[in-house]
């Protein structure tokens, strides 16, 4: 008989697995990144609340030291009893709640109609809100003095006359409140539209609309708490433009804050920069409240379930 060759076995495929048993190798791993060093965080810091700080430091060692005398706040308690100084910060703090009322009752609607209906005419409506970044404020106050003249002269037999003398009352004049809303109509439009670029109104109101929802229920149950954030921050940018805006009010003869305190500086210099203080803490506590109304969470009321159409029963 022949002898018989031992066939080889069949070699198994290598897989690159580890035998079985075998303690598997971590892989190898680059070399470690340092964490990058946060001290330039902390200069950054430094450095912008030194920018703000410092000056209003400045300022308040100005109205409490007296040379000669030491330490006075005489600047500060004659504030309540200055002439004018009641008068013109609470017409100052009624133009900004009308400003913002008017400009939100224009922007609003016109944002959500454009949305819904007519995203072809937003580059329009967005030129159209912008356009007082172009125009100087000397150029409309100009314009509005000369309408403002104008008027009265050929319109002095017609009711329109009257409205002439009653938008220019100095108690509440309701011409710079029409000056101030052209004025914030960018920062408004840039906020609102941030905030609807944010949700999916046509999703919201469709679905709120197919519950039997009424526009006006959809607008301020719906939308509106969804744009909180945007209408607070709209809000925060309308009141610092009215009580820091001077060039209108001033040429038009009216007396705000901002203009009550640039003409008490040339006689009362230590009382014009306590109230200049003044009038930032009280900014930035308006400010304060107005942020946290917009950070609040936003709560959309169900909508009203409601068929369209009633069965009858047969």
């Amino acid at each position: 008989m022949a002898a018989m060759t031992p066939t080889p076995a069949p070699t198994a495929p290598d897989t690159g697995a580890a035998p079985a048993g075998s303690t598997p190798q971590a892989p190898a791993r680059g070399p470690r990144r340092r964490p990058r060093p946060r001290v330039w965080r902390g200069a950054v810091l430094l450095l912008a609340g030194a920018y703000f700080l410092v000056p209003l430091i400045a300022s308040f060692v100005f109205t409490v030291h007296v040379p000669g005398q030491g330490v006075s706040f005489e600047a500060y308690t004659q504030l309540l009893s200055a002439d004018g100084f009641t008068e013109s910060m609470l017409l100052s703090l009624g133009l900004a709640a009308a400003t913002i009322a008017l400009s939100l009752l224009l922007a609003v609607p016109a944002l959500v109609a454009v949305r819904l209906g007519s995203p072809r005419l937003r580059p329009v409506v967005e030129v159209m809100c912008m356009l007082p970044l172009v125009v100087p404020p000397i150029a409309l106050v100009t314009g509005i003095t000369t309408v403002l003249r104008w008027g009265p002269e050929h319109l002095s037999r017609t009711p329109f006359y009257q409205t002439f003398l009653a938008v220019q009352n100095e108690q509440f004049p309701v011409v710079l409140v029409l000056a101030y809303t052209v004025l914030a109509l960018p920062f408004v439009y840039r906020s609102l539209d941030a905030g609807l670029r944010a949700i999916d109104v046509p999703t919201l109101v469709e679905a709120a609309r197919s519950c039997g929802a009424s526009w006006p229920y959809v607008v301020l149950r719906v939308l509106l708490p969804n744009l909180r954030s945007s209408l607070a921050g709209a809000a925060f940018l309308t009141l610092a433009l009215v009580l820091g805006e001077f060039t209108i009010a001033s040429l038009l003869g009216f007396r705000p804050f901002a203009v009550w305190i640039v003409t008490i500086s040339g006689a009362h210099a230590r009382m014009s920069v306590a109230v200049s203080i003044l009038s930032l803490l009280i900014t930035w506590l308006l400010l304060l409240v107005l942020s946290r109304a917009g950070t609040n969470p936003a709560t959309v009321s169900s909508a009203p379930r409601t068929s369209p159409t009633s069965h009858k029963e047969s």
